[in-house]
């Protein structure tokens, strides 16, 4: 307050000044003092009392109202003073936060980096797109010697930085495993046990994940808890569902999962998901089933990239461009006479 007594005298002349003048050189002087005032961490109540001091002084014989209406001001603007500053330590800590969630997902998009794997027999497209900054889904691709093509799709029972490092663990842990450990049943019971020991409660994962066997044209799956899978099939152009059961991982250590094949024909489509394209919600409602595979119905002519993204396209369109959710859908055709 020192620091603003001491400009108390040149206050009070530029007040006087523009009194007589409404000259708008003085207006610009008063705004130098506004920006000196904050710069000093004046509060806006003591701005005020200031001009109120002043223009006692300037206006001896003022009324009585006038200045009961100072008064009433003064304190309104301690109020607004003290909110003022909480807000801005909020913002700035949200700030500080968005900075730091930005990090974690770019930290997020370096850790669980997946290369689609190129094969002869085997047409793959992808899209992933998380509905904030950090993605609770999950996929990825394994190629062994033999070019066999193991793909997984997962989504975290939780959001945010947890679920991120959580996917980060899922994906090291793959990463580990040998090349005749890819089959989906071990695959699944063996990060089971991962995500049971280096996971908190309350947080589960569902995945799943398949094997496309090249040379037989065989997909294994397994499921733990994920939302069913479809086979579009070029002979009839209906889908076909394929799941199985088991539980989430992380539930329980000792769960053994069910794995399960079936051949895949020339030109046939696998789709795999999360349940942002199939949960996708709109105006209050959720989207039928039988419309997100008719959007794929209508494209599985082209590629599969091309796939993805036009249906990506289709549901963004609908939700205003805004994502309710996470959305992940991997499309594979078997492309060969």
């Amino acid at each position: 307050m020192s620091s603003l007594k001491s400009d108390m005298q040149d206050y009070k002349e530029l007040l006087s000044q523009y009194l007589k003048t409404k000259d708008e050189a003085v207006l610009y002087q008063a705004e130098q003092f506004s920006k000196q005032s904050i710069q000093q961490n004046i509060s806006p109540d003591e701005v005020i009392n200031v001009h109120y001091q002043a223009l006692q002084e300037l206006i001896p014989n003022i009324d009585e109202s006038v200045q009961d209406s100072f008064q009433f001001l003064i304190e309104t603007m301690i109020s607004y003073g003290l909110a003022y500053q909480e807000h801005q330590v909020l913002r700035e800590k949200q700030i500080e936060l968005k900075s730091e969630i930005g990090v974690a997902a770019n930290m997020q998009n370096t850790l669980l980096k997946t290369s689609v794997p190129s094969a002869n027999a085997m047409d793959i497209g992808v899209k992933s797109v998380p509905a904030k900054e950090m993605n609770g889904d999950y996929h990825h691709f394994i190629k062994d010697e033999q070019g066999n093509i193991g793909v997984a799709v997962a989504d975290v029972i939780g959001k945010g930085i947890p679920a991120a490092f959580c996917m980060s663990m899922i994906k090291f842990a793959m990463e580990s495993f040998t090349e005749n450990q890819i089959y989906p049943q071990w695959i699944l019971e063996s990060l089971n046990r991962v995500v049971g020991r280096n996971v908190d409660k309350g947080m589960f994962v569902t995945m799943f994940y398949g094997l496309y066997d090249v040379y037989t044209h065989q997909f294994y799956y397994a499921s733990a808890g994920h939302e069913p899978c479809y086979v579009l099939r070029e002979e009839t152009g209906e889908f076909e569902e394929i799941d199985a059961k088991g539980l989430l991982l992380g539930v329980e250590s000792t769960v053994q999962y069910e794995q399960l094949q079936t051949a895949i024909n020339p030109n046939d489509l696998i789709v795999l998901l999360t349940d942002g394209v199939t949960e996708c919600r709109v105006d209050g409602r959720f989207i039928e089933q039988e419309e997100v595979l008719n959007v794929i119905k209508a494209h599985a002519h082209l590629e599969s990239q091309e796939i993805v993204d036009h249906v990506f396209k289709y549901f963004e369109r609908l939700q205003d461009f805004q994502l309710r959710d996470d959305f992940t859908l991997v499309v594979m055709k078997r492309n060969d006479g």
